[in-house]
């Protein structure tokens, strides 16, 4: 996902023929698929613009058990790629391509980008912990004691997969770490 701030707002809803051949050449999506994942979007959202609000209340859709507000934060700024506080349709589509297309690693890049809050390539014990409590939130997980602790459950998944011993995760070790251990890949990029 990354080069966050590079893209301009969008300032229409209508979909243009560069943009159409831009989504294809960086999606696995057909002209007829783009155009009606378009219809949908601008149905969910007529402005052509979805805010951090209404991005809340989609995933409230799929996540009615848990608490789908903690876990936003990660997604939302994932997609929102040019920082505008609102997610358009390019920046949607191409979330949505790079979490469900692609190769594993891929996918482990897009998960990895989003879990580093910060922002500076590297994934810390805070930020693996705040991201554990938020997949809790998520799915409704109350029981947070001993082995379910979040920092400590950061802290053994840092110790496990920190080749380096910097006691942070770089792009590499997350990646590495999720194709070696299925345990440790269900757990922090469950759909992938």
């Amino acid at each position: 996902m990354g080069n966050k701030g590079a893209k301009k707002s969008r300032t229409s809803t209508e979909l243009t023929p560069k943009e159409i051949n831009m989504l294809k050449a960086n999606t696995k999506f057909s002209e007829k698929e783009i155009r009606e994942w378009h219809a949908g979007f601008l149905r969910d959202c007529p402005s052509g613009k979805l805010d951090k609000k209404k991005f809340v209340e989609v995933y409230r859709q799929f996540y009615p058990q848990g608490k789908a507000d903690s876990f936003c934060k990660y997604a939302f700024n994932t997609f929102d790629q040019n920082n505008d506080g609102s997610i358009d349709f390019d920046e949607f589509l191409l979330a949505i391509a790079a979490t469900s297309q692609g190769d594993l690693n891929d996918r482990l890049e897009v998960a990895f980008e989003m879990y580093d809050v910060s922002g500076d390539g590297q994934i810390d014990s805070k930020e693996l912990a705040n991201l554990i409590a938020a997949m809790y939130d998520l799915v409704g997980e109350t029981d947070r004691k001993g082995d379910r602790d979040p920092k400590k459950r950061a802290n053994e998944i840092i110790t496990k997969l920190d080749v380096t011993g910097d006691k942070k995760l770089s792009k590499q070790e997350f990646i590495a770490g999720c194709r070696n251990d299925p345990v440790i890949r269900h757990m922090l990029a469950p759909n992938v």
